[in-house]
């Protein structure tokens, strides 16, 4: 992934949104690959919308893609207000947490996911039809709890965006939406250009939305992901300006970028012992925060930075 900024903002330049809107859908379309600059902070989605107008797009032309941007906006202002870690419309049935082994294995005999499967543990990238199949997959046929695929995928995933990733796995099991969501194999070969026939989930769907957990399913695995933080390094804190504190979703090169301050990343032990990432995840915030001069690291808690420095120093955070 490329992490200069000027070359990201740069791929703003190249979305192209009529070909977005009617392709978006199919795994060859025109997507933006924009969701981990978004996701960090780096870009946002008022920026994003304002190049595209700029670039002679009517608003109309736009539209589908103005429409997931409102998606990924409406879904933080969600998390903000509601504990999207619990379901939040309807109660899921499911009680299982383990996560069958044929998945986390990448051999669940469906080519496009299995695929799909492997390219997010290679890149940290998924399309997002496939995101819909995988979690229709392991909430709607193995009957696993929406948070534990939840987790599983965040773990990985570079564009890691907590309040997209849970509300959109709670619309896939019907825990934020009026029905469950399912994907038959027929679908499947639309979207992602495969001819694949006689899977298990070649069939019609409402065979598809009555039938039972299949035996290939049954062998599973509770997912344990984890992040290792560098060690804690020494600050070295001018008094006499400012600090602004950013985060693993405030990556953001232009906040107060003319001014003279302090500049601190947190990361706070705890947040990633909740909501842990992968290395590769780790690394991605890492070099895109190289985007920001003079930039420091403090592994330790908000409340612990307060006590060392906040007293003394005015603080912008987001």
């Amino acid at each position: 992934m490329i992490t200069d900024y000027r070359e990201i903002l740069k791929q703003i330049d190249s979305v192209n949104p009529v070909a977005y809107g009617q392709s978006r859908n199919y795994f060859d379309g025109a997507v933006t690959r924009l969701s981990p600059y978004l996701s960090r902070g780096v870009l946002s989605t008022r920026m994003i919308l304002e190049q595209v107008l700029s670039n002679g797009f009517t608003w109309n032309e736009s539209l589908s893609l103005i429409k997931e941007l409102c998606w990924r906006d409406y879904f933080q202002r969600v998390w903000q207000v509601r504990n999207v870690d619990m379901d939040l419309k309807n109660s899921q049935e499911a009680t299982q947490t383990a996560i069958p082994e044929i998945i986390l294995n990448a051999d669940t005999g469906i080519d496009a996911i299995d695929q799909s499967i492997r390219e997010l543990y290679e890149t940290g990238y998924i399309h997002n039809h496939a995101r819909l199949y995988l979690a229709s997959l392991i909430c709607n046929v193995a009957g696993v709890q929406w948070l534990s695929g939840a987790r599983w995928m965040f773990y990985y995933l570079l564009d890691g965006d907590w309040a997209s990733n849970a509300c959109s796995w709670q619309w896939v099991a019907g825990t934020f939406s009026n029905k469950k969501y399912f994907a038959n194999q027929e679908n499947i070969n639309r979207y992602s250009g495969k001819i694949q026939n006689g899977t298990f989930l070649d069939v019609s769907y409402d065979v598809l939305q009555q039938m039972t957990i299949p035996d290939k399913f049954i062998v599973s695995k509770k997912f344990e992901g984890r992040t290792t933080l560098p060690e804690a390094q020494k600050l070295n804190v001018k008094s006499d300006l400012p600090v602004c504190i950013y985060n693993y979703y405030n990556l953001d090169p232009l906040w107060h970028a003319q001014e003279q301050v302090n500049r601190i990343l947190l990361l706070e032990p705890e947040v990633f012992l909740k909501y842990p990432v992968s290395q590769r995840s780790l690394d991605f915030m890492f070099s895109l925060s190289k985007n920001i001069p003079d930039m420091q690291i403090y592994i330790g808690s908000f409340d612990a930075l307060s006590v060392e420095l906040l007293p003394h120093l005015p603080v912008y955070f987001k």
